[in-house]
């Protein structure tokens, strides 16, 4: 006979999370995920994608699985909200596995910085003028320069997110690809990005820094006024996300393709 499964819930602050949280906690015997000596099984998120993300990144690298339900608007990483037949659910549950990017920034007073990304690496101009950049894949220069608003480096999970809305194709999880998207490009004129294999290294050094200043966003953690990002597929970590048979991960990436 299977153990029960060790279930933890962290809801976003909003009125319609905090109410799911609630009602969870009147139906379900739920752990504490503070508590240092337990370690859930599952973790469930209330909220929406962006409250989804944060938790993915706070809980990286205890190797939880995370079912989110959608509290929020989009939910595209959320399964629907119902506090009825949850370990039921939960037994049913397909598991997709993600792996972030790793970001290393430098700027232009000589610090470093390291962060991860689950969705995209994105680069943005910092004033009225264009940005102008080198794009660098696995140490051969691709765009000598680069005259653009910006630059997108995305996984297939946030594929379609910030990478779709900017003319970026939409990735299967199963396609080991990342997708290179610029954004607004004036130069090179028909350029509009290319897929790069998953173990590709992307770096990017900006042009003219100080006249043209650039930041360096790795989901919702920015680093401004960067000369050089690099980018790449960090392997060793895993994140597991489980998702209900009819709205895995995968099936709501092939039916965005279709969507009119």
């Amino acid at each position: 006979m299977n153990a029960p499964l060790r279930i933890a819930c962290i809801a976003d602050t909003t009125p319609k999370a905090q109410h799911a949280l609630m009602e969870l906690k009147s139906r379900y015997d739920l752990l504490d995920i503070a508590g240092k000596r337990t370690k859930p099984d599952v973790i469930i998120v209330l909220g929406g994608d962006g409250f989804m993300l944060q938790v993915l990144h706070k809980y990286m690298h205890r190797g939880i699985a995370v079912y989110g339900m959608n509290c929020g608007s989009v939910g595209f990483l959320m399964n629907h909200y119902t506090p009825d037949h949850l370990l039921e659910r939960l037994q049913a549950a397909r598991r997709s596995v993600l792996h972030p990017l790793i970001m290393y920034a430098r700027t232009v007073n000589g610090k470093e910085h390291q962060e991860l990304a689950i969705n995209e690496v994105s680069l943005f101009r910092e004033s009225r003028q264009a940005a102008k950049v080198r794009v660098t894949i696995d140490h051969v220069v691709r765009v000598p320069e680069m005259i653009c608003d910006g630059v997108i480096v995305s996984t297939p999970a946030g594929s379609t997110a910030y990478n779709f809305s900017a003319g970026g194709p939409i990735l299967p999880l199963s396609a080991n690809v990342l997708a290179l998207t610029p954004i607004a490009p004036f130069r090179p004129r028909r350029w509009r990005g290319a897929l790069l294999p998953h173990n590709s290294s992307v770096t990017f050094e900006i042009l003219q820094p100080e006249k043209r200043p650039v930041s360096a966003v790795a989901d919702f953690t920015e680093v401004r006024d960067v000369v050089s990002v690099s980018v790449f597929e960090e392997r060793n970590i895993s994140l597991a996300m489980l998702f209900d048979p009819e709205h895995n991960l995968d099936e709501r990436i092939t039916l965005e393709q279709f969507s009119f």
